[in-house]
């Protein structure tokens, strides 16, 4: 009996050493996205760009430093608790080195903290709020996604000027009221009289747009609503069924989205916004490579959220190469502060202070071209990293 025991321990000393070992050789990425739930289009073209970016970086490869990088995927479903788990899990149980995402703001916040206690790289992509590098930053967040400060400056960018009055409409959760916080920061000159908020799940805009009228019907002026919205569901089609710019020469202004949201564009011509990101805008080696594999693969462009997947997978290999596959936050941490690292959009680098990719954003017009089905955002400007005074909220 004695024998056997001492036997089947030797066993599991066995399993537990080769197991060790091959974790030694491996660098594990958990992706904890939203694969299914409200924003499941954004977060699928997430990892789509973050596989593709992992696949060109390595230059096919998929090891960095002798290591093989391994992905597992965590679906939070859009659940902030279940977000917080499901990392939880993945740096606990599933021996992840690093973990990538999530896809809505609200999930990030509450995942903030799991990166902390278990002192692992947490890399925010898409997740928007300012907040992530903000007030509930730690030092173990990076951000590759833009932030709201960089969103909304750009945006003010197109529209902030004294002839101009400005509304915003908003969800009311960290996305829409970060956004708006930042951009009432950032417009100077434009007069903002009334900010709307409304919840995520929205359907029905009636109510919501008729207090925007209210607010701007008399007055003089270019008006515009600056929106910001996530989601499938959205103010677009409701503005231009009552005929705002007709009946009060209301106008629309709003950021980029994914090319589906941009079918609704298309009614609005000369609206003016800054994006993250289109296919077209962007000339750089990087852009060009994963404009030509995705439409190889998928006979299409790629879109907004696959290059900032895309963007997290650079960032991540070129900080592990420095490291020469070091995946501890110690190694990390240091590689990563002030590191420059290409990307679709061209060079983003962390910003030592709040670990915030410091990046462009673009100027743009929409165009009606019948050869596309969304409205095209012709670039008036590409709007560089040192043109936009973004704060640093974190406190640090």
């Amino acid at each position: 009996m004695i024998q056997t025991t001492r036997r089947l321990a030797v066993v599991a000393l066995a399993c537990a050493s080769t197991l060790a070992f091959a974790q030694s050789k491996e660098i594990r990425i958990a992706h904890v996205y939203s694969k299914t739930g409200p924003l499941e289009a954004y977060a699928k073209q997430t990892h789509v760009g973050l596989m593709m970016g992992l696949d060109y970086a390595t230059g096919g490869t998929m090891t960095v430093g002798g290591k093989k990088l391994v992905v597992i995927e965590k679906d939070d479903q859009g659940k902030p608790d279940l977000g917080k788990s499901l990392l939880a899990a993945a740096y606990g149980d599933d021996k992840a080195d690093i973990a990538v995402g999530p896809t809505a703001s609200p999930v990030a916040l509450a995942m903030l903290p799991v990166a902390e206690e278990y002192r692992k790289i947490l890399l925010v992509e898409p997740a928007v709020a300012d907040s992530i590098t903000g007030d509930k930053w730690n030092k173990y967040i990076f951000r590759t996604g833009r932030n709201s400060s960089q969103d909304a400056i750009s945006n003010a960018v197109a529209l902030d000027k004294p002839e101009n009055t400005i509304v915003t409409l908003a969800q009311d959760n960290a996305f829409g009221r970060d956004g708006v916080k930042a951009f009432r920061e950032a417009v100077k000159k434009g007069k903002l009289v009334h900010e709307e908020y409304l919840p995520a799940a929205t359907t029905d805009f009636t109510a919501g747009l008729q207090r925007v009228v209210d607010k701007l019907k008399d007055v003089p002026g270019r008006k515009f609503v600056w929106v910001v919205w996530a989601g499938a569901n959205s103010p677009f089609s409701k503005f231009a069924e009552l005929e705002l710019k007709k009946r009060y020469n209301i106008e629309l202004a709003t950021g980029g989205n994914i090319l589906p949201a941009m079918t609704a564009y298309k009614q609005f011509p000369g609206m003016e916004g800054a994006a993250y990101y289109y296919f077209g805008i962007p000339k750089n080696p990087v852009n060009e490579a994963m404009v030509a594999r995705h439409y190889k693969e998928f006979k299409s462009p790629p879109d907004f959220f696959t290059a900032g997947g895309f963007s997290a997978a650079m960032a991540l290999v070129t900080a592990l190469k420095k490291t020469n596959g070091d995946a501890k936050a110690s190694a990390l941490i240091p590689a990563m502060e002030g590191m420059s690292f290409d990307t679709p959009k061209g060079k983003m680098t962390f910003r030592k202070e709040d670990h915030q990719a410091m990046q462009s954003m673009y100027h743009f017009k929409i165009k009606a071209d019948p050869a596309f089905a969304w409205g095209v955002p012709e670039l008036v400007r590409e709007i560089k990293p040192e043109e936009m005074n973004v704060p640093i909220r974190n406190k640090r």
